[in-house]
């Protein structure tokens, strides 16, 4: 179901719909929709979703992979121009990648120094695995998707968080007494928007999440996310 049905039309609708029933390529007009979706504060669960309706209303079991491509290429370069100058964004969760963790971790780090204190006695890392079995190239999507979606509902935008790749991602976060109901509203989010998506199969049950300690350095630490990403 569309979240916000007053924000469904645009013009760059038309176009999509247009070249799919005329069975011409229409990874152009989904990425032109996917920048419209993503300026406008849609979530890339909700486009994806919205294209998948689309092709099942045609009879096809899903979109093909280029044009789910387009879409989120086109809605990446959309937050990437608002949150992150469009050099740090992965099109498929629409979350930060490894680059822009290191360097959040970077400021994190130099914080502590200033403060005289460690960074690994103030903040840790979430991680969390929800690979399950190996899965195509669409359901990939739609899962990271599910996923991004989810740890940005609980976690907040903008807070430091990435894709480490392989259904594996990673929240930079205080040690305080929200760490624990963090995580409890993690797992929550997970599983909504697995459901939402209709990728809960595509999931471990129930995702993986562990907190991992900060090494003492920054050097260690970018070594660390190298070491576990997939």
């Amino acid at each position: 179901m569309w979240l916000r049905p007053a924000d469904w039309y645009h013009p760059a609708v038309d176009a999509v719909v247009e070249a799919v029933l005329a069975g011409r390529d229409p990874s152009a007009a989904a990425e032109r929709l996917g920048e419209v979706r993503g300026g406008a504060g849609v979530g890339i669960s909700e486009a994806i979703e919205d294209l998948a309706c689309l092709y099942r209303s045609t009879g096809a079991v899903e979109p093909p992979l280029a044009v789910v491509r387009a879409l989120c290429e086109g809605w990446s370069s959309a937050q990437g121009g608002a949150l992150l100058m469009g050099s740090c964004l992965d099109p498929e969760s629409g979350l930060p990648t490894r680059d822009y963790l290191v360097t959040r971790l970077g400021e994190t780090y130099g914080t502590a120094e200033r403060e005289d204190t460690f960074a690994q006695l103030t903040h840790c890392l979430v991680l969390v695995d929800v690979a399950a079995a190996e899965v195509s190239p669409w359901t990939r999507m739609a899962r990271s998707a599910a996923v991004g979606a989810a740890l940005r509902n609980a976690y907040g935008p903008g807070h430091p968080m990435a894709t480490l790749g392989g259904g594996l991602f990673a929240v930079l976060v205080e040690r305080d007494p929200e760490l624990g109901p963090g995580i409890a509203v993690a797992r929550l989010e997970i599983t909504h928007q697995a459901e939402q998506l209709e990728v809960t199969d595509l999931l471990r049950q129930p995702p993986r999440i562990w907190t991992e300690q900060l090494p003492r350095t920054h050097e260690r630490a970018v070594q660390l996310l190298a070491e576990i990403s997939r």
